[in-house]
C-alpha cells in the first residue's frame, strides 16, 4: 500500500501541471488529500477499537486502490482534487495499522515494533517513486500519468488481498470503546500529560514538512532542474536509508535511551537537514540535508506512535492514535498551502526555513515530555 502512496506523491506536481495548474493548485491536491485523512483516522481508529482492525483495514485499503485507478482518468483538476479528497478518506487507516501492531506487542517493545511498521512505509517510499518516476511520461500529459496510477491501485489491491489471506484479527478483549460525544473523548487525550504533547508535537513537525512535501518537486525544478524521474530516484536512495534507520536504529535508540530522549533527537537532526537544504548550494549538498531530515524522522515518529501507545489503555489505543494521525492530517491541509504562498511570494526555499523553525516549539513539547514521562514512571 505504502509503495502506492509512494509511487503518487513526487507525481502529483507534475500531474497537476499537466491540468496547467498554478502552484497553490498543485498545495491543494496534497491539502484536499489530507482533509479527507482528518476525516477517517479516528473514525476509522475508533471503528477498529469496536469491531476489529482486520475488516476496517480491508474496506480502506481496497478503496484507496480504486480511488487511484479514478484518478488516472480523472478530466480536470476538480476532478483531480475530488479524488484525492476521497483517497484521504479512506488512506486514514495508519492509526488502525499501529493499533494492530500495539495490540500485539508488549509496551517496552512499542518503539522498536513501530520502527520496523515505519521500516516497511520507507521500503514503500523507495520503490514507490523510482517506478513512479520511471513509468511517468510528462510530455504526454495527463495520458503520461496513467499508468503509473494505476500501478498505485494495483499495489493497493494486492495490500487489500494481503490482509484477506494472512492478517488475523488483532484486536484484544476488553471493555467497549467509549462512546461519549466526541470533545469529550478529545478532551481525554489533552489533559493526559504526555499524549497532549505528544500530538503537538506531530502537529506542529508536520504542518512544515508537508509544505516541504508539496512543493518539493517544484523546488528541484526550479533550483536544480529536475523531472519526476531525478525526484523519484533521489526518494528512493532516501527511502533506503529511511528504512534502514527505523528497522533497525530507531529501536534500539529507544531502548538504550528512552522514547522521550530519542523523540528529541531525531526533532534535532530534521531541524539541521531543513537548514542544510534551505542553504544547500548545489543538489549535493541538497541531498546530505534530506538524508539528515530522513534520519531525524525515522527516529522521531516511531516513538511519537510508542509514546501514545503506551499511555493509552489497550481498548483506546486505535481511538488515540486515530486523533493523533487526525491532527497530522490537520496540519497537512495547512500546511502545502502556506507552503504553496510563501513559495510564490517569498522565495521557492522559503518553506524550507519555515519547516526549521517550527521544529523549536516542537523541541520544547518533547523536553517537557521527557520530564512528564519520568514522573509517570
Amino acid at each position: 500500500m505504502i509503495a502506492g502512496f509512494g509511487l503518487v506523491i513526487p507525481l502529483l506536481p507534475f500531474f497537476a501541471q499537466a491540468f496547467d495548474a498554478p502552484a497553490w493548485q498543485v498545495t491543494l491536491l496534497f491539502s484536499a488529500f489530507s482533509l479527507g485523512q482528518f476525516i477517517g483516522e479516528p473514525f476509522w481508529g475508533k471503528l477498529s477499537d469496536r469491531i476489529g482492525r482486520r475488516p476496517v483495514l480491508i474496506v480502506t485499503i481496497s478503496m484507496v486502490g480504486l480511488s487511484y485507478a479514478a484518478l488516472a482518468f480523472a478530466p480536470n483538476i476538480l476532478w483531480a482534487f475530488g479524488l484525492r479528497f476521497l483517497t484521504g478518506v479512506f488512506a486514514g487507516n495508519i492509526s488502525t495499522l499501529q493499533g494492530a501492531l500495539a495490540d500485539i506487542t508488549p509496551p517496552e517493545k512499542r518503539a522498536q515494533r513501530m520502527g520496523i511498521m515505519g521500516a516497511a512505509f520507507s521500503a514503500g517510499f523507495m520503490t514507490g517513486p523510482a517506478i513512479g518516476g520511471l513509468l511517468a511520461q510528462p510530455s504526454r500529459g495527463t495520458l503520461g500519468f496513467q499508468l503509473p496510477l494505476l500501478v498505485a491501485a494495483g499495489f493497493a489491491l494486492a495490500s487489500a488481498l494481503a490482509v484477506v489471506l494472512l492478517v488475523r484479527e488483532s484486536r484484544p478483549e476488553g471493555p467497549p470503546a467509549l462512546r461519549g460525544p466526541k470533545p469529550a473523548r478529545v478532551r481525554d487525550a489533552f489533559a493526559h500529560p504526555v499524549i497532549s504533547r505528544v500530538v503537538m508535537i506531530s502537529f506542529i513537525v508536520v504542518v512544515g514538512f508537508a509544505g516541504i512535501e508539496a512543493t518539493y518537486g517544484l523546488w528541484t525544478e526550479a533550483r536544480f532542474g529536475w523531472g519526476p524521474r531525478q525526484i523519484g530516484l533521489a526518494f528512493m536512495v532516501i527511502g533506503s536509508l529511511g528504512a534502514v534507520c527505523q528497522g533497525w536504529l530507531s529501536g534500539r535508540l529507544a531502548r538504550a535511551y528512552g522514547e522521550a530522549w530519542t523523540l528529541s533527537a531525531g526533532l534535532v537532526l530534521m531541524g539541521l537537514g531543513l537548514v542544510v537544504q534551505w542553504v544547500s548550494p548545489t543538489w549535493h549538498v541538497a541531498m546530505a540535508g534530506f538524508a539528515l531530515v530522513c534520519v531525524g524522522q525515522s527516529i522521531c515518529f516511531p516513538n511519537v506512535a510508542a509514546l501514545i501507545s503506551q499511555s493509552s489503555p489497550p481498548h483506546r489505543q486505535g481511538e488515540m492514535l486515530g486523533l493523533n494521525m487526525s491532527g497530522m492530517a490537520l496540519a497537512r491541509i495547512g500546511g502545502p498551502v502556506l507552503a504553496g504562498q510563501l513559495f510564490s511570494a517569498v522565495s521557492p526555499g522559503s518553506p524550507f526555513a519555515f519547516s526549521a523553525l517550527m521544529v523549536l516549539p516542537a523541541l520544547w513539547f518533547a523536553l517537557q515530555v521527557r520530564g512528564k514521562v519520568q514522573r509517570l514512571a
